[in-house]
């Protein structure tokens, strides 16, 4: 299909993805290749078209509430990994009742809670059953739930609890990296958290990092595992080195690779949600993972929120500048507009499969 990248047009390309055309392994390796500012403007022009025949000039936008840094889990490239000796905070029930009233008056499409492995909500599940029965309350929007691995019982109940949306990334598909970032921890159990959600009526995100040790190969492992999974949900997110882990003496890459893999999903994937993160390089950043491919804005924190996000380059910024209305502001400043809830609401749930509900029992 992409034979020369200075032979192939554009305009034909992205009419090939809209008509079903699939990326070979090859096509891959192209596109991951390249180098010259002209070729990869050329792909994002690609992926943004296929997006917005999908899409139109609509995107979508997701809170961003990290209410517990706690954790049981080394992540070598995380900096709430438990051995990084950190200021860590869990929030209590009516602190995240609080936040979600602001979140509610905020032009947010979904509310994302994110934790780490707490032990505490991991041992006393009922715990994070009634934070997302408090959100969904005060909020009345769709959730999104970041845990990590939990168990299937657990996942039925938040998803009858309110929750719509599983967000587990696998950060790499090659096991053998895999083996390196997630220290101690299960590949297929993470895989199977995400396929027990999806055919039990969740939504579901999968996400990959650059810049770990990934190479070309490596980074096409990790895509065809994510299609394999077919999430509803895909990103990618480039490593940022944290004090305190493994890797914090890892020299940071560019965001080159990011952006290029976000076009590639979008190729890839052409009529999922893709995320742009304010967490890695903020609104300007937003602005460049946009014009690659992305349809969705997240890590959207209040102005005056002093939570934490995943990478936070930000963290010692008086003005973080990750409000919605700043985030709309630069949006319509691209000609893109807020989709309306109706909009997203009809998204979702023609994502989400008719469930075939595996019993739990039986796992």
């Amino acid at each position: 299909m992409i034979k020369g990248i200075n032979y192939w047009d554009p305009d034909i390309i992205a009419e090939n993805i809209i008509n079903g055309q699939k990326l070979t392994d090859n096509n891959l390796r192209e596109l991951l290749y390249l180098t010259e500012e002209e070729d990869i403007e050329k792909l994002q022009y690609v992926a943004r078209k296929v997006r917005d025949h999908y899409f139109g000039n609509k995107v979508f936008l997701y809170s961003f509430v990290y209410f517990s840094t706690h954790c049981k889990n080394n992540c070598a490239f995380c900096y709430y990994n438990k051995c990084n000796n950190i200021q860590r905070y869990r929030l209590n029930l009516e602190e995240i009742r609080s936040i979600a009233r602001t979140i509610k008056n905020e032009n947010i499409h979904m509310v994302d809670l994110t934790m780490g492995e707490d032990p505490y909500f991991h041992n006393n599940p009922e715990k994070f059953v009634d934070v997302v029965r408090a959100v969904k309350e005060e909020t009345g929007l769709p959730i999104m739930i970041s845990p990590g691995v939990i168990d299937d019982r657990t996942l039925s109940r938040l998803h009858e609890s309110g929750a719509n949306f599983l967000a587990l990334y696998q950060e790499t598909h090659d096991e053998d990296l895999y083996r390196k970032l997630r220290v101690g921890q299960s590949f297929d159990e993470r895989n199977h958290a995400r396929e027990f959600a999806r055919t039990n009526g969740y939504c579901v995100e999968d996400g990959i990092l650059t810049g770990v040790g990934n190479d070309i190969e490596s980074t096409i492992i990790s895509l065809r595992g994510m299609q394999k999974g077919q999430p509803d949900m895909v990103r990618v997110m480039t490593f940022v080195p944290q004090e305190g882990t493994p890797l914090e003496l890892v020299s940071q890459e560019s965001s080159l690779s990011e952006l290029k893999i976000i076009s590639v999903l979008r190729l890839m994937f052409p009529d999922k949600l893709i995320p742009a993160s304010l967490d890695l390089e903020g609104i300007d950043g937003m602005v460049h993972r946009l014009n690659a491919g992305a349809n969705v804005v997240t890590s959207i924190i209040s102005a005056d929120s002093s939570l934490e996000g995943v990478v936070n380059y930000d963290r010692e910024l008086e003005e973080r500048d990750r409000d919605s209305k700043s985030v709309i502001k630069r949006l319509r400043s691209m000609g893109m507009e807020p989709a309306s809830q109706d909009e997203f609401n009809r998204i979702i749930e023609k994502q989400q499969v008719a469930p075939v509900r595996i019993p739990v029992a039986a796992i």
